[in-house]
C-alpha cells in the first residue's frame, strides 16, 4: 500500500460541494492500494498511522502520535499515488489495484481505523473530491508498505 500522510491543523473533503468528511488537528491520509496488497497490509497501515510520532511534545520534538494528541484521521482514497511517469509525460496508473480490490482494501483501512480510533472521517471512494487542508509544519510523510 502507498500512503501520503500530512499532519494537519484541519482538513475536510467535499463531493459535489458538500462536506463528506472533516477533522480538526490530526492526519490527512491519502491511500492507494496496489495489486499485490492484502488486508494484512491495510491493518499494518492503520498500525503505522496510529503509532507515527510526528506531533510535537512539550520540548518541541516529534515524539507524540495522533492518539496522544487526540487528533483525527481523514482517510481519502487516491489511486494517483501509483502514477508512473517514467515512460513519458502522461502518467500510467497500471500500478494501482483494480477498482473492486482497491475499494475493498480502502474499506478495510477505514474499518480497522474506526475500530481502533476516533474520530475517523473519510472521502468517497471513486468520487471527484476536493480535499482542503491546513498542513501543520508542514509535515508530509510518504509510506510504502510492501
Amino acid at each position: 500500500m502507498l500512503a501520503v500522510v500530512q499532519r494537519v491543523r484541519q482538513a475536510h473533503v467535499e463531493v459535489a460541494g458538500e462536506v463528506v468528511g472533516a477533522i480538526g488537528q490530526g492526519l490527512l491520509v491519502l491511500v492507494c492500494a496496489q495489486p499485490q496488497d492484502t488486508e494484512a497490509q491495510a491493518t499494518r497501515l492503520v498500525d503505522k498511522l496510529l503509532k507515527l510520532r510526528i506531533f510535537s511534545d512539550e520540548a518541541g520534538k516529534m515524539n507524540r502520535n495522533v492518539v496522544d494528541v487526540g487528533g483525527g484521521l481523514l482517510i481519502v482514497s487516491q489511486f494517483t499515488l501509483a502514477a508512473d511517469v517514467s515512460g513519458g509525460n502522461r502518467p500510467s496508473f497500471s500500478g494501482a489495484a483494480p477498482p473492486a480490490q482497491a475499494r475493498a482494501l480502502y474499506e478495510q483501512v477505514l474499518a480497522c481505523a474506526r475500530a481502533r480510533h476516533s474520530p475517523v472521517a473519510a472521502g468517497v471512494f471513486g468520487a471527484d473530491m476536493q480535499v482542503h487542508s491546513v498542513n501543520d509544519g508542514p509535515v508530509t510523510i510518504p509510506i510504502t508498505l510492501a
